[in-house]
């Protein structure tokens, strides 16, 4: 554990986390810490080196996450990974939560299935504004699930199976969480699906009025979604769980709708494809005919 003259904490291992709030180490790359356990529990404003998976079930603060504060609700779920950093800067206050946290090191899964799919799991790099809103009967899965975890820590450290029965809990959880996140979003779907393609298709419409493609070049999903207050991978996802289709389909079938414009209105191949952000016409040439099935100076012809 490592605490810097800034308040930053070290998270490099999960007994790091272990340690500083007083719970007890099971395990070199996993930890289980139950809140509600805990004497003197202070805030901590971490450096994640693991992933982490924050279940609240009840907390009245108010952290700190990228460049955001965020009220952390009652009944969420925030997860971390490896590189990002939040939570609050420690002020010496006792502090009183209620629910788990698991974290656990990129080595605890290496070699594994699990390490190949990680990086499906999106969740791990939402902005916590998109933390997972849980129903109580979520929460007590997740809970159960980690309090199985533990017990497995607790009484068959020398297992020789013990890796292989925790990491199938640890994607079990991935899983479930996943499936809930899944809910969320088509709650949230059905609240501002038009809200949401509005803004979308606007921001789009802004981006080549304003020129932006002239400093930038083609709009991206990670720029869309910084416009829109949003992660990307939650972007991604809504857009997904709404359209059936990937954001970055979306803003390539708009980019192809304006082209047909630009050619319609005359412009030439070159300048259409400068109109819209492409570095090189041909490869404008090339995405215009993987889209349409015919080359832009096909398509001319044809008018």
């Amino acid at each position: 554990m490592h605490l810097n003259m800034e308040k930053i904490l070290q998270v490099n291992s999960p007994n790091d986390y272990a340690r500083y709030v007083g719970a007890e180490q099971l395990h070199d790359d996993i930890c289980v810490v139950h809140y509600d356990e805990l004497d003197a529990c202070r805030h901590a404003l971490c450096n994640y080196g693991v992933y982490g998976l924050f279940l609240v079930e009840e907390s009245p603060y108010t952290i700190r996450y990228g460049q955001g504060q965020y009220r952390f609700s009652s009944g969420s779920l925030m997860c971390v990974a490896p590189g990002q950093m939040g939570g609050v800067t420690d002020n010496g206050e006792i502090i009183h939560i209620r629910g788990w946290v698991l974290m656990f090191s990129p080595q605890l899964i290496a070699g594994t299935a699990l390490e190949k799919h990680i990086g499906d799991y999106h969740f791990f790099s939402y902005y916590d504004s998109e933390a997972l809103q849980m129903l109580p009967d979520e929460q007590r899965t997740l809970a159960m699930c980690m309090k199985m975890i533990r017990h497995e820590l607790q009484t068959h450290a020398d297992d020789p199976r013990l890796k292989n029965i925790v990491v199938t809990y640890l994607q079990l959880i991935l899983e479930y969480s996943a499936r809930f996140y899944n809910r969320q979003f088509q709650t949230e779907a059905q609240s501002q699906t038009n809200d949401l393609l509005i803004r979308f298709d606007t921001l789009l419409k802004n981006y080549y009025d304003k020129q932006h493609y002239r400093e930038h070049g083609l709009p991206t999903v990670r720029y869309c979604a910084q416009e829109l207050f949003l992660s990307p991978n939650y972007f991604g996802d809504l857009i997904r769980q709404m359209t059936g289709d990937n954001a970055s389909s979306a803003i390539r079938r708009f980019i192809m709708q304006r082209a047909q414009q630009l050619l319609n209105a005359g412009h030439t191949i070159a300048e259409t494809a400068e109109m819209l952000g492409f570095d090189y016409p041909q490869h404008f040439t090339r995405t215009f005919k993987r889209h349409f099935g015919i080359s832009p100076s096909e398509y001319q012809k044809k008018r």
